[in-house]
């Protein structure tokens, strides 16, 4: 008897007329699909790594318009790239772009193949795949979350994997499988939109779905436990902020230029930065958000200003006084900016004090 893989790789064809068929009317018009290129192609795919579609659009407009090919990316200044990226997050995307661009306007060659974009700054294999196949119609597979679901529910394939990479590593000799070589780029990019648009991670549209006759999962009933992932180990963190004001200005503290993640960025200081302790009864706003693996509960806290403390920022690199006509020019990471706008403006009403 074949296995559920093999069964639909034998009726491969039929998969692939009745997904494209279904792509070709209801795809989303993106602006990468609807004026495609290889650049705009490799700034969405950079983008999209951990951002959603709706997110990244405004984003992905006012980069194109300022920067409109790899060769303005390329002279840009590092600290203009970061800037358009603001509020995004997750800035070495941005600055891997920004290499990428560097790297390949000095190339002699165009590079076509998965081989030579895995070259380049920021491109792995998914990446490599998407950009190939899209704009040189090299049959590579692109595996990411989406198609890793779609396969995984496809195939009914319930074995437990350690994370994303391992369901990812799995699934390829498949998504290869079914690479339709006349049409590469069509077929994955369909693939994405199916796994973003209606085989979506809860409450999937099986009644609506392209290829359910094709789905063991659907048959089954329960596509919504497919795949089945490891769960992550979530570690709690809590960091102290504090909002201290002097002469009408306010104290930020700028990323080292070498610092792997802000660079560059401005953010609230910390109560090591200024030599202070907080006190409970100064709690301005509880902020809380999650990166990666990690839960975050930020606490920001008044603090008065000094002679010891002005002297401290004088002496230091890192910690700058900001006047509120200069944040709009500043890079700042996307939740201390909207922290700052919601205590200036009383957006977020401080807590009641309360001493412990």
């Amino acid at each position: 008897m074949a296995t559920a893989p093999a069964s639909l790789i034998a009726r491969r064809a039929d998969f692939h007329r009745a997904l494209h068929r279904w792509y070709r009317t209801h795809q989303r018009a993106l602006p990468w699909r609807t004026a495609p290129s290889l650049y705009s192609t490799v700034v969405s795919e950079f983008m999209l790594q951990q951002t959603q579609v709706v997110t990244m659009l405004p984003y992905f407009h006012r980069w194109l318009a300022e920067l409109p090919d790899f060769g303005a990316l390329a002279a840009a200044s590092e600290s203009h790239v970061v800037k358009l990226w603001e509020g995004l997050g997750y800035y070495a995307r941005a600055r891997n772009l920004h290499k990428l661009a560097q790297a390949f306007v000095a190339r002699p060659a165009e590079p076509r193949t998965p081989q030579e974009w895995r070259e380049l700054p920021g491109i792995g294999p998914y990446t490599a795949a998407a950009v190939t196949s899209i704009a040189f119609g090299h049959p590579a597979a692109c595996v990411d979350g989406n198609v890793v679901r779609i396969l995984a529910r496809l195939t009914g394939d319930a074995r437990v994997f350690g994370d994303g990479s391992a369901a990812a590593k799995h699934f390829t000799p498949l998504a290869d499988a079914l690479i339709i070589e006349s049409e590469p780029g069509l077929h994955n990019q369909a693939m994405m939109e199916l796994g973003a648009t209606v085989c979506a991670r809860t409450k999937p549209l099986c009644l609506t779905c392209p290829v359910a006759e094709f789905c063991v999962a659907r048959h089954r009933g329960d596509p919504e436990a497919l795949p089945k992932l490891a769960p992550k180990k979530i570690e709690q963190r809590a960091v102290a902020r504090v909002w201290c004001e002097h002469a009408g200005k306010l104290l930020l503290r700028r990323g080292a230029a070498g610092a792997r993640r802000l660079a560059g960025l401005h953010e609230l200081p910390e109560p090591t930065d200024v030599g202070r302790d907080v006190q409970a009864e100064d709690l301005l706003a509880t902020e809380r958000r999650t990166i990666t693996r990690y839960q975050i509960t930020e606490r920001i806290y008044r603090v008065q200003t000094n002679a010891a403390l002005r002297r401290r920022v004088e002496q230091s690199a890192a910690l700058v006084w900001v006047d509120a006509t200069e944040l709009a020019s500043l890079t700042l990471s996307g939740p201390h900016r909207r922290w700052i706008r919601q205590l200036q403006t009383g957006a977020t009403p401080p807590p009641k004090s309360r001493r412990p």
